[in-house]
Protein backbone atom coordinates (compact mmCIF):
# COMPACT_ATOMS: atom_id res chain seq x y z
CA UNK A 1 0.00 0.00 0.00
CA UNK A 2 1.17 3.37 -1.00
CA UNK A 3 1.30 6.30 1.78
CA UNK A 4 -1.07 9.28 1.53
CA UNK A 5 0.47 11.87 -0.38
CA UNK A 6 0.50 13.95 2.62
CA UNK A 7 2.15 11.53 4.77
CA UNK A 8 6.16 10.54 4.32
CA UNK A 9 6.41 7.09 3.37
CA UNK A 10 9.42 6.68 5.47
CA UNK A 11 8.84 5.87 9.34
CA UNK A 12 11.81 6.07 11.65
CA UNK A 13 11.14 3.87 15.41
CA UNK A 14 13.63 4.62 18.05
CA UNK A 15 14.38 7.60 21.39
CA UNK A 16 16.13 10.70 20.84
CA UNK A 17 19.18 9.78 23.01
CA UNK A 18 19.73 6.38 21.55
CA UNK A 19 23.31 7.10 19.32
CA UNK A 20 22.02 4.03 16.98
CA UNK A 21 18.45 6.22 16.57
CA UNK A 22 20.85 9.13 16.20
CA UNK A 23 23.11 8.02 13.36
CA UNK A 24 19.68 6.99 11.01
CA UNK A 25 18.73 10.30 11.90
CA UNK A 26 21.07 12.29 11.01
CA UNK A 27 21.13 10.68 7.02
CA UNK A 28 17.64 11.56 6.55
CA UNK A 29 18.28 14.73 7.43
CA UNK A 30 21.43 15.16 5.14
CA UNK A 31 19.76 13.41 2.42
CA UNK A 32 16.44 15.97 2.76
CA UNK A 33 14.51 12.65 3.07
CA UNK A 34 10.95 13.33 4.70
CA UNK A 35 10.18 10.27 7.83
CA UNK A 36 8.01 10.23 10.50
CA UNK A 37 9.60 9.75 13.81
CA UNK A 38 7.77 7.25 16.06
CA UNK A 39 9.35 6.89 19.98
CA UNK A 40 9.39 3.55 20.98
CA UNK A 41 10.93 3.44 24.71
CA UNK A 42 11.30 0.38 26.70
CA UNK A 43 7.31 -0.74 27.11
CA UNK A 44 6.83 0.02 23.57
CA UNK A 45 9.59 -2.22 22.23
CA UNK A 46 8.36 -4.77 24.55
CA UNK A 47 4.96 -4.79 22.51
CA UNK A 48 3.85 -7.59 20.47
CA UNK A 49 3.32 -4.66 17.37
CA UNK A 50 7.01 -3.82 17.42
CA UNK A 51 8.29 -7.26 18.13
CA UNK A 52 6.89 -7.99 14.84
CA UNK A 53 8.78 -5.40 13.16
CA UNK A 54 12.00 -6.19 15.34
CA UNK A 55 11.72 -9.85 17.42
CA UNK A 56 14.99 -8.52 19.22
CA UNK A 57 13.24 -5.46 20.17
CA UNK A 58 16.00 -2.92 19.39
CA UNK A 59 16.01 0.43 18.11
CA UNK A 60 16.09 1.83 15.33
CA UNK A 61 13.50 0.10 12.87
CA UNK A 62 12.89 2.01 9.76
CA UNK A 63 10.01 1.18 7.96
CA UNK A 64 10.24 2.55 4.08
CA UNK A 65 6.84 1.74 2.66
CA UNK A 66 5.94 -2.22 3.00
CA UNK A 67 10.18 -2.80 3.80
CA UNK A 68 11.21 -2.94 7.59
CA UNK A 69 14.26 -2.57 8.04
CA UNK A 70 16.69 -3.40 11.58
CA UNK A 71 19.88 -2.17 12.72
CA UNK A 72 21.40 0.83 12.39
CA UNK A 73 24.07 0.27 9.69
CA UNK A 74 22.29 -2.12 7.92
CA UNK A 75 19.48 0.85 7.69
CA UNK A 76 22.56 3.35 6.83
CA UNK A 77 23.75 1.31 3.77
CA UNK A 78 20.27 0.66 2.62
CA UNK A 79 19.47 4.10 2.67
CA UNK A 80 23.08 5.64 1.15
CA UNK A 81 22.45 2.76 -1.33
CA UNK A 82 19.09 3.40 -2.44
CA UNK A 83 18.36 7.26 -2.24
CA UNK A 84 22.14 8.28 -2.57
CA UNK A 85 23.98 5.77 -4.62
CA UNK A 86 26.36 8.05 -6.13
CA UNK A 87 26.79 10.42 -3.48
CA UNK A 88 29.67 8.72 -1.73
CA UNK A 89 28.54 8.12 1.60
CA UNK A 90 28.89 4.51 1.28
CA UNK A 91 31.51 4.29 -1.77
CA UNK A 92 31.38 2.33 -4.77
CA UNK A 93 35.54 1.49 -4.79
CA UNK A 94 36.06 -2.07 -3.42
CA UNK A 95 39.28 -0.03 -0.92
CA UNK A 96 37.30 2.79 0.17
CA UNK A 97 34.15 0.52 0.76
CA UNK A 98 36.45 -1.48 3.14
CA UNK A 99 37.51 1.51 4.65
CA UNK A 100 33.78 2.57 5.81
CA UNK A 101 33.05 -1.12 6.96
CA UNK A 102 36.15 -1.28 9.05
CA UNK A 103 34.50 2.05 11.11
CA UNK A 104 30.72 0.33 10.89
CA UNK A 105 32.46 -2.79 12.44
CA UNK A 106 33.96 -0.60 15.35
CA UNK A 107 30.88 1.26 15.75
CA UNK A 108 29.28 -2.34 16.78
CA UNK A 109 32.54 -3.40 18.46
CA UNK A 110 34.75 -0.95 20.50
CA UNK A 111 32.82 1.97 20.15
CA UNK A 112 29.47 -0.02 21.71
CA UNK A 113 31.59 -1.69 24.44
CA UNK A 114 33.57 1.23 25.62
CA UNK A 115 31.87 4.78 25.08
CA UNK A 116 28.22 3.58 24.43
CA UNK A 117 28.68 1.24 26.88
CA UNK A 118 30.21 3.60 29.71
CA UNK A 119 27.29 6.02 29.20
CA UNK A 120 24.71 3.09 29.73
CA UNK A 121 26.09 2.57 32.97
CA UNK A 122 26.17 5.98 34.25
CA UNK A 123 23.30 7.27 33.11
CA UNK A 124 20.31 4.73 33.08
CA UNK A 125 22.39 2.11 36.17
CA UNK A 126 22.92 -0.59 33.10
CA UNK A 127 24.77 -3.35 34.69
CA UNK A 128 28.25 -3.81 33.23
CA UNK A 129 31.71 -3.09 34.30
CA UNK A 130 32.41 0.11 34.06
CA UNK A 131 36.22 0.36 34.25
CA UNK A 132 36.23 -2.62 31.84
CA UNK A 133 34.07 0.08 29.37
CA UNK A 134 36.73 2.93 30.38
CA UNK A 135 39.45 0.77 29.23
CA UNK A 136 38.16 -0.16 26.33
CA UNK A 137 37.20 3.58 25.71
CA UNK A 138 40.30 4.91 25.99
CA UNK A 139 41.76 2.72 23.68
CA UNK A 140 40.23 3.35 20.86
CA UNK A 141 40.00 7.64 21.57
CA UNK A 142 43.87 7.19 21.29
CA UNK A 143 43.67 4.57 18.49
CA UNK A 144 41.56 7.41 16.81
CA UNK A 145 43.91 10.21 17.91
CA UNK A 146 46.22 8.64 15.94
CA UNK A 147 44.33 7.77 12.90
CA UNK A 148 42.97 11.24 12.92
CA UNK A 149 46.44 12.88 13.21
CA UNK A 150 47.26 10.96 10.18
CA UNK A 151 44.29 11.64 8.50
CA UNK A 152 44.64 15.31 8.89
CA UNK A 153 48.45 15.43 7.90
CA UNK A 154 46.93 14.13 4.54
CA UNK A 155 44.31 16.68 4.14
CA UNK A 156 41.60 14.65 5.38
CA UNK A 157 38.90 15.28 7.81
CA UNK A 158 36.84 12.27 8.25
CA UNK A 159 37.36 9.11 9.36
CA UNK A 160 37.43 7.04 5.70
CA UNK A 161 38.00 9.23 3.16
CA UNK A 162 38.56 12.83 2.82
CA UNK A 163 34.67 13.34 2.52
CA UNK A 164 32.00 12.35 4.96
CA UNK A 165 31.14 8.74 4.84
CA UNK A 166 28.78 6.48 6.89
CA UNK A 167 31.47 5.27 9.19
CA UNK A 168 31.76 9.17 10.43
CA UNK A 169 27.56 9.12 11.19
CA UNK A 170 28.20 5.44 12.55
CA UNK A 171 30.85 6.70 14.87
CA UNK A 172 29.72 10.34 15.93
CA UNK A 173 26.94 10.25 18.55
CA UNK A 174 28.47 8.12 21.45
CA UNK A 175 32.09 9.87 20.65
CA UNK A 176 30.46 13.30 21.27
CA UNK A 177 28.59 12.04 24.13
CA UNK A 178 31.51 10.20 25.88
CA UNK A 179 31.49 12.30 28.49
CA UNK A 180 28.53 11.66 29.69
CA UNK A 181 30.54 8.27 30.62
CA UNK A 182 32.66 10.12 32.27
CA UNK A 183 34.84 9.73 29.42
CA UNK A 184 36.75 12.82 28.46
CA UNK A 185 37.64 14.30 25.57
CA UNK A 186 39.93 17.03 26.21
CA UNK A 187 43.21 14.64 25.66
CA UNK A 188 42.39 13.95 22.51
CA UNK A 189 42.56 17.16 19.92
CA UNK A 190 41.94 15.61 16.60
CA UNK A 191 39.20 13.61 17.84
CA UNK A 192 37.67 17.14 18.77
CA UNK A 193 38.15 18.51 15.23
CA UNK A 194 36.41 15.57 13.63
CA UNK A 195 33.25 16.38 16.04
CA UNK A 196 33.51 19.72 14.99
CA UNK A 197 33.95 18.72 11.27
CA UNK A 198 30.68 16.83 11.67
CA UNK A 199 28.71 18.89 13.19
CA UNK A 200 29.42 21.49 10.27
CA UNK A 201 27.55 19.20 7.98
CA UNK A 202 24.67 20.51 5.90
CA UNK A 203 21.51 20.28 8.46
CA UNK A 204 23.34 18.36 11.39
CA UNK A 205 20.67 17.64 14.21
CA UNK A 206 22.74 17.11 17.82
CA UNK A 207 21.26 14.17 19.17
CA UNK A 208 20.03 15.64 23.01
CA UNK A 209 22.46 15.14 26.52
CA UNK A 210 21.38 13.90 29.32
CA UNK A 211 20.44 15.47 32.60
CA UNK A 212 23.05 14.62 35.42
CA UNK A 213 21.90 12.47 37.71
Amino acid sequence: MNAPANLPAITLYGTPTSGHTHRVELLLRILELPYAYSEAPEAVRRSAAFRQRNPLGQIPVLQDGERVLCDSNAILIYLAKRYAPHSGWWPEEAEAAARVQRWLSIAAGELKHGPAAARLMVKFNAPGDLAAAHAIADTLLEFMEQHLTKQQAAGRRFLALDTPTLADLACYAYIAHAPEGGIALAPYPHVCDWLTHIERLPRFQPMPGLPER
